[in-house]
């Protein structure tokens, strides 16, 4: 019996389970894995991680479900499995599948619980909102908590803020990284090398985040402390506004939400 079963491992459950790993938290051979496409098992299976040769060998051979495969074929998926997950726990990563959503389909003895996590979970530095909303034990629910605090921060949200907070967590590391490939951009075009650019920008991008963080001071106040009166950076923040760098980011989170 193995601690953990993914079923689909994306981009996200591939980072996840290979995060908890990476962490310490768990031994790969205490997790299975099942995915359609080999070649996204066979990059798991380095990791120590068991292969299962369909969905309903994941359940019956762990203690967690994890279902991280595609919106559009969840219910399909819950079809073959879903008198299998009877008395078991069911983590879920799937977006628009929050806890009345799986109250409908599963059966009433499967204990459950949604997430959204983000891809830097593979380097430890993940954000993971974990729904208040469930019905997992209090023992399981404090196992989900640990395992997702090992490859980074968490927070319990009500439902009514998933969505939200889900586009700005799970969506923001791709609008930080065009953040950092257009600030490399910049350094390039002033005659900095390329890796050396992504190299700066990554590692300033970094480090502005940890000051927020570490000294809980208002973004305002920190980029006001940089912007000496007459000086380089107040120059470039005009730039910035003059493009509506505010009013992008804002809208690029409400079209994110707009998703269905």
């Amino acid at each position: 019996m193995k601690k953990i079963g993914f079923i689909g491992m994306g981009n996200m459950a591939g980072a996840i389970a290979k995060g908890i790993i990476q962490s310490g938290f768990i031994q790969g051979g205490d997790i299975i894995a099942y995915d359609l496409q080999l070649e996204k098992l066979e990059d798991i299976h380095t990791y120590g991680v068991a292969v299962a040769s369909n969905e309903t060998e994941v359940v019956k051979e762990s203690e967690f479900v994890f279902i991280g495969v595609k919106p559009q074929v969840v219910e399909g998926v819950l079809s073959l499995i879903k008198n299998d997950l009877k008395e078991k726990a069911l983590i879920s990563i799937v977006l628009g599948y929050d806890f009345e959503k799986y109250n409908q389909l599963l059966d009433s003895s499967t204990r459950h619980i949604f997430v959204m996590p983000n891809t830097p979970a593979m380097v430890q530095k993940g954000m993971s909102l974990i729904e208040k909303t469930h019905s997992l034990t209090d023992k399981e629910f404090e196992f989900v908590k640990r395992m997702f605090a090992s490859i980074g921060e968490i927070d319990i949200l009500e439902t009514s803020l998933m969505k939200a907070g889900g586009a700005l967590s799970g969506c923001g590391p791709a609008f930080i990284y065009m953040v950092i490939e257009a600030l490399a951009d910049g350094a390039v075009k002033e005659g900095i090398p390329r890796q050396k650019a992504y190299k700066l920008a990554a590692q300033t991008v970094l480090g502005a985040g940890e000051m927020v963080l570490k000294t809980q001071e208002h973004p305002g106040i920190l980029k006001d402390n940089v912007c000496s009166p007459g000086g380089t950076t107040i120059r470039g923040v005009e730039a910035l506004e003059q493009h509506g760098i505010r009013a992008a980011f804002i809208d690029a989170i409400s079209q994110s939400i707009q998703k269905k």
